[in-house]
């Protein structure tokens, strides 16, 4: 599949998984892959966390208005429920309003007055982000897999509960935007793990049945390079390898470390065939960097191996 094509399938995609999988890092790849091949991308943080922003090399979280990050095409912001919740406001003739919650601390008692408003009033903001077309492509690094199915769930919980008025037309719209596979989709982010891969299968049927969001393609995090060989190689053809190093302790380590990352391989390769059975879904790998702490050069040369897993994909 073209990448070009692959970035304009659905307007808004929001990359979710468990915690420690990854996934801002692939919201990170995401963007940079989308604005490297010409697509207007915006990154859209809502924690409020310096973990995204500092892949682009930036020391503090994103701020609430848009900021260009690199090359022209990525911009990136942040959303809280309380600036979504001022804007809201503000967009409705009701700015003394919100200057009066600013200024006498009530802000967070009115955000958090209706159980599920807080989720909606950020979704409505992307809905709002998506309808004026702030970009070709949105991509919204959400909070992990059990908080996100919980907000992706409050729209129609909130249309079941309140029969008339604004929050109940806020939450159809959002509703209209997650039934829509042709202005958003989910993309899930997971290890080749059992439990990972366990909770991305069940998170799968979670969002299409409870959601009915369109499901992109898994992105399978963290893989390890394959060393070709390394399986058909017994203990002294190890050993042949390393004979020329003197210290015995050394050789012996070297030996252990093939033994576990042939271990390694040979788990990935087992989980990732279990996942292809349990969930009929296009994979997408990233490999394993051996590093402490990403840079954006790493960002880059990751988005560079996505663009050549996409471009394996099926047109259709």
């Amino acid at each position: 599949m073209d990448v070009v094509k692959f970035c304009k399938q659905t307007t808004v995609v929001i990359v979710a998984g468990k915690g420690g999988v990854g996934k801002t890092t692939v919201s990170a790849v995401l963007a940079t892959m989308a604005a490297r091949v010409g697509v207007s991308t915006l990154l859209v943080e809502l924690d409020g966390k310096a973990a995204l922003p500092a892949l682009f090399g930036l020391d503090g979280p994103f701020g609430y208005e848009t900021i260009e990050l690199v090359g022209g095409n990525l911009r990136a912001r942040r959303l809280t429920p309380d600036d979504a919740l001022l804007d809201y406001l503000a967009d409705h003739s009701l700015g003394r309003i919100s200057k009066r919650l600013v200024n006498s601390g009530a802000l967070d008692v009115v955000s958090t007055a209706v159980p599920g408003l807080r989720d909606i009033l950020v979704l409505g903001k992307i809905k709002q982000l998506e309808r004026e077309a702030d970009a070709e492509l949105i991509i919204v690094d959400a909070p992990a897999t059990g908080h996100a199915i919980s907000a992706l769930t409050t729209p129609q919980g909130l249309v079941d509960a309140v029969t008339v008025g604004p929050i109940r037309v806020q939450a159809q719209d959002v509703i209209g935007l997650l039934s829509d596979k042709q202005r958003c989709s989910v993309v899930l982010v997971t290890l080749a793990e059992e439990t990972p891969v366990n909770e991305s299968v069940q998170a799968a049927y979670e969002m299409e049945d409870k959601v009915g969001v369109n499901l992109g393609p898994i992105v399978v995090n963290g893989i390890y390079p394959p060393i070709d060989g390394l399986g058909n190689m017994t203990d002294d053809d190890l050993g042949d390898q390393v004979r020329g190093i003197a210290d015995p302790a050394t050789r012996d380590m070297i030996i252990r470390a093939a033994r576990f990352r042939e271990g390694r391989q040979e788990l990935q390769r087992e989980q990732l065939d279990r996942l292809s059975r349990a969930l009929p879904l296009p994979q997408l790998q990233i490999p394993h960097l051996f590093s402490t702490q990403l840079s954006y050069p790493d960002i880059e040369g990751l988005a560079d191996v996505l663009a050549e897993q996409v471009a394996g994909l099926p047109d259709s």
